[in-house]
């Protein structure tokens, strides 16, 4: 029993791992609509821009901006509008402030 549980917990960390935060900003709002805001308050999700892309892991809030779309795990489209974004986020110079604020929209990052 005690190996299954490992097994399961082993592969739940692998995949958790696996869906790193590189992201790649998109020139049309087909792509997933992000707002960026300048008050903290106001973000679902405060995000922190990582200088390497293996310090983008997991869906916590490290982002990694690609160069190249082929390379992103996931596509975003900044809004000029609050109202026309899906994902309000607000960028902060701190590694241990990214997180996630509002966890039901956490499924629009995987």
């Amino acid at each position: 029993m005690k190996k299954i549980i490992f097994s399961a917990f082993l592969a739940l960390v692998t995949m958790t791992s696996a869906r790193a935060q590189k992201v790649f900003s998109c020139q049309y709002s087909s792509d997933a609509d992000v707002y960026v805001t300048d008050y903290k308050s106001d973000a679902d999700l405060v995000v922190y821009k990582c200088d390497y892309s293996s310090d983008a892991t997991g869906n916590d809030g490290k982002w990694y901006f690609c160069k190249y779309k082929s390379d992103a795990k996931k596509k975003i489209y900044f809004t000029n509008y609050k109202s026309d974004a899906n994902l309000i986020v607000y960028f902060t110079k701190y590694k241990s402030d990214a997180g996630w604020k509002k966890k039901e929209k956490q499924h629009l990052m995987y």
